[in-house]
């Protein structure tokens, strides 16, 4: 059984930053597809960023502000946020993809107000 857990969310002013972490429980991170999801209230969930074997992806709506990567001991992934605008206010989820299985974290609240 794997387990992916999310840490690092809270309320922050527009223009703050955050950095969100997901660790796995048996070391996976290393060899899957990792990604960083996110679902805001009435709104479907959608891909913020995503890196495999060192290549990253992001939404328009992330790019120049947002930064994924792992640590050197590929025991966690990394979410950058910078430069945050209230539209980034959502549940942020950790997804590692390996193997043919899916796995995903439970979520951290991630809220863009003043």
């Amino acid at each position: 059984q794997v387990q992916l857990v999310e840490s690092g969310g809270g309320l922050v002013q527009p223009g703050g930053s955050l950095r969100l972490s997901c660790v796995a429980s048996r070391s996976i991170i290393g060899d899957s597809v990792m990604a960083w999801y996110r679902q805001a209230p009435g709104k479907e969930r959608e891909l913020v960023a995503q890196i495999s074997k060192g290549v990253t992806v992001y939404a328009d709506s992330a790019k120049e502000r947002f930064t994924i990567s792992r640590n050197s001991a590929k025991t966690a992934v990394y979410l950058e946020m910078n430069s945050l605008k209230p539209e980034d206010t959502a549940i942020y989820y950790c997804k590692a993809d390996k193997a043919g299985f899916s796995y995903w974290g439970q979520g951290t609240q991630v809220t863009v107000s003043s």
